[in-house]
């Protein structure tokens, strides 16, 4: 959790703030201002997007992991038992060389965040990314009777000269797995999805897990103790030299949620509620539940409009009834019901192309949209989605493919709208020429038309084979 440096609660941030979705449509400062002291030493681009992107689906891409994500270790007596209380997922399989998509909810069944669990043993655990769902482990653990042990490792920006605890790089492509057996100097095995092993690089001992954070291929997610970082990280840049190995940038990480299909960083829902009274009193007004930003042509008076359910982003194969957790009986009610269903748009060429031709006409322009990606919210993109001047759902990561030379958004839409196939309209922009936001600029709302995809997605013919989880 961040430590207060105002003294102010998140409670207190609410309670000053009555139009609570207002504040963080127009006066949040957003994520990305948190740190003026410290910069990710991750480029934008290594060379340039467009490769980087182009790398995951022709050769391979090689992402730095290290400096972003927030991470939790929870070890202890009671550590399972905790986790099991909190999360959604079934630990009926859970052990070393079994990961999880972790995903924690409030007792109304809406989403606080998810992030992936790594089982070290029965008592030592290591969970990755997601402030909101950290935040919620530690307030769980520190207020109930769990006999734990809690280190949190922030990120770089937060830890300063500090470092982290562990590195982490994605390597992705249909090359991947060469590099990566031509990195260890021999055969490695495939476990399957979400399935770790150990093996050595450079003399260095690393931990494995299969998952694909962009492409189509086999993936590695490799990480070890910091302080070989380099030495790793070298030795794969020479092992895929002779594969086309590319340096993928932060520009061309997070545009890989267009294909992937991951609606990542989910509005947490703990701003409501006297249940979660006390939580929010706990957490400080300065930290991430305090500073997302919203933004898009969804505006709703209420807070809880914003939330979402594990069914809507796609997760409800994850939701196990095996196991008492928090949140356990409004999910049940939710599941014998349908939800939105998380799907791809891909945006109209022509509508596109209209929408930033404004931008060289006289008049108020449409949003200008930023490539490769086209949010301009700390995760709290939302657009609305319309069939016949009516709101079928939403609108939300939205950004530019160099592999499918389309825009494409990830949304969730009504089941009655979610074939793929079904011709919808995006209402891009915000009203009444839009909020105040810094990297908002006036602009008019404009329909763009676009057609449902499955998510995740890939049309060009060369995309073959099932896509992993992606996340972050």
């Amino acid at each position: 959790m961040t430590e207060r440096t105002d003294g102010q609660s998140l409670q207190e941030l609410i309670d000053r703030h009555p139009d609570l979705v207002g504040y963080f449509y127009n006066e949040s400062p957003g994520l990305n201002t948190r740190s003026q002291s410290g910069r990710f030493p991750v480029p934008a681009e290594f060379s340039n997007w467009r490769d980087e992107q182009l790398a995951w689906r022709e050769s391979a891409v090689i992402f730095n992991q290290t400096h972003h994500m927030p991470e939790l270790y929870v070890t202890g007596p009671d550590a399972r038992r905790l986790l099991n209380w909190i999360g959604v997922n079934s630990f009926g399989n859970l052990a070393p060389g079994v990961a999880k998509q972790f995903v924690g909810c409030t007792p109304e069944g809406y989403l606080i965040g998810d992030c992936v669990l790594y089982p070290h043993g029965d008592d030592s655990y290591e969970l990755v990314s997601s402030m909101p769902l950290l935040n919620w482990i530690e307030y769980q653990a520190s207020t109930g009777d769990w006999n734990v042990d809690l280190t949190r490792d922030g990120n770089t920006a937060e830890n300063g000269s500090a470092g982290r605890v562990r590195f982490r790089y994605q390597l992705d492509g249909p090359h991947a797995r060469s590099i990566f057996e031509k990195a260890v100097g021999g055969p490695i095995p495939d476990p399957g999805l979400f399935r770790t092993f150990t093996a050595r690089i450079a003399g260095v001992e690393v931990l494995v897990l299969r998952h694909g954070m962009a492409g189509r291929h086999k993936a590695y997610e490799i990480s070890g103790a910091y302080a070989d970082e380099s030495a790793v990280h070298e030795a794969l840049l020479r092992a895929g030299a002779e594969f086309g190995l590319v340096q993928g940038g932060m520009k061309a990480y997070y545009s890989a949620i267009q294909e992937s299909g991951w609606i990542a960083g989910p509005v947490p829902a703990v701003y409501t509620g006297q249940a979660l009274r006390e939580y929010r009193e706990w957490l400080p007004a300065d930290g991430w539940e305090g500073r997302w930003q919203l933004a898009g042509s969804f505006r709703s008076d209420l807070i809880e409009d914003y939330y979402t359910t594990p069914f809507e982003l796609g997760y409800g194969k994850l939701v196990s009834f095996d196991h008492d957790f928090i949140g356990r009986q409004a999910l049940e009610r939710m599941s014998r019901s349908e939800a939105r269903r998380r799907v791809t748009l891909i945006w109209n060429r022509d509508d596109v192309l209209a929408a930033m031709g404004s931008l060289l006409e006289d008049g108020t322009p449409a949003k200008f949209i930023e490539f490769p990606l086209a949010d301009y919210a700390t995760l709290g993109q939302r657009d609305q989605v319309l069939v016949n001047g009516e709101m079928v759902g939403l609108s939300t990561f939205c950004g530019y493919s160099a592999n499918e030379r389309r825009m494409l958004s990830l949304a969730m839409l009504d089941p009655a709208h979610a074939e793929p196939g079904t011709e919808v309209v995006v209402l891009w922009g915000e009203a009444d020429g839009g909020s105040r936001k810094p990297r908002v600029e006036r602009h008019r709302q404009v329909q763009l038309r676009a057609t449902v995809a499955p998510a995740p997605f890939a049309y060009s013919p060369q995309s073959t084979g099932s896509a992993g989880s992606s996340r972050r």
